[in-house]
């Protein structure tokens, strides 16, 4: 009709517009691949830890046993790969697809760090090219007999977590805060982009929630008394684990050796992630 206005809600006439279904956009992963379940771990902002608790989380599971993959959507602010000792040029080819490379206990990662001359190169390319980016990494990566696929999200909701959203099957995502006053407005974002795509929110971690005292043990909430509980408490969520400050984990990351730690922080998220 030549005066639609394309809002079906305001609109009663029958037209093919109105019947016809909403175009599938989800693409098939690697052909060779058999991949079980994708998780994404997402964050309303920068800065909240998402990427510690994607590798802590992949760990966890691939010490359950499950084989395990990473794929590192953060393309501009890539670290999963210095916190596993992984290097620029170990990313190999075979008959058309790309081989990630494996951890020291076979977790399987592709990032773009992987790719780059130097690590510290600059990837300054505009919101269409980086989404690509992530779907090659998604359809030409062989991946192999994959468990469980965890996707480091860039933060917030724009381009790439609209991609991976519409374009792969995702079982759920985990949402990734701290403990400040702005939590609930920030994780409603991320919480209601999900609802708007169908996609389960599989629950909280907060990270940074506190400092263990070393003589004692008590844990010491140094920016506050989190509100993340009660938030998802009124949002219907579930607060599976928090995770503390920990110098020690930060410079296990910095020196790629984050597999040799001995801590088991996120087995609740982790039985979250089993029952998807």
């Amino acid at each position: 009709m030549a005066d639609c206005t394309h809002d079906c809600s305001t609109c009663g006439v029958d037209c093919p517009s109105r019947n016809s279904e909403p175009e599938d956009l989800l693409r098939p992963a690697n052909k060779n691949s058999s991949i079980g379940k994708v998780i994404a771990v997402v964050s309303g902002k920068g800065g909240v830890g998402k990427s510690m608790v994607t590798s802590l989380l992949a760990l966890t599971e691939r010490r359950r046993g499950k084989s395990v993959a990473i794929l590192d959507a953060d393309i501009t602010g890539p670290s999963i790969p210095r916190a596993f000792g992984l290097k620029a040029g170990g990313v190999e080819g075979e008959e058309g697809n790309i081989i990630p490379p494996e951890t020291a206990t076979g977790i399987k990662v592709m990032s773009v760090n992987l790719l780059l001359d130097e690590e510290a190169a600059p990837v300054v390319w505009r919101g269409p090219v980086i989404s690509g980016a992530v779907l090659q990494f998604w359809e030409e990566v062989n991946w192999g007999k994959t468990d469980i696929m965890f996707i480091d999200m860039p933060p917030g909701t724009g381009d790439v977590p609209l991609t991976i959203f519409q374009s792969v099957k995702l079982d759920g995502i985990i949402i990734v805060t701290s403990p400040q006053e702005l939590v609930s407005m920030i994780v409603s974002k991320a919480v209601n982009m999900a609802k708007m795509m169908n996609i389960p929110v599989l629950g909280l971690v907060e990270n940074m929630s506190y400092v263990e005292c070393p003589d004692c043990g008590r844990k010491i909430p140094v920016f506050g008394e989190g509100r993340t509980e009660e938030y998802a408490k009124s949002a219907g969520l579930t607060l599976l684990d928090r995770l503390p400050i920990s110098p020690e984990l930060a410079k296990m990351c910095d020196m790629g050796k984050l597999e040799l730690t001995p801590h088991e922080w996120l087995e609740n998220t982790a039985d979250a992630v089993e029952r998807a």
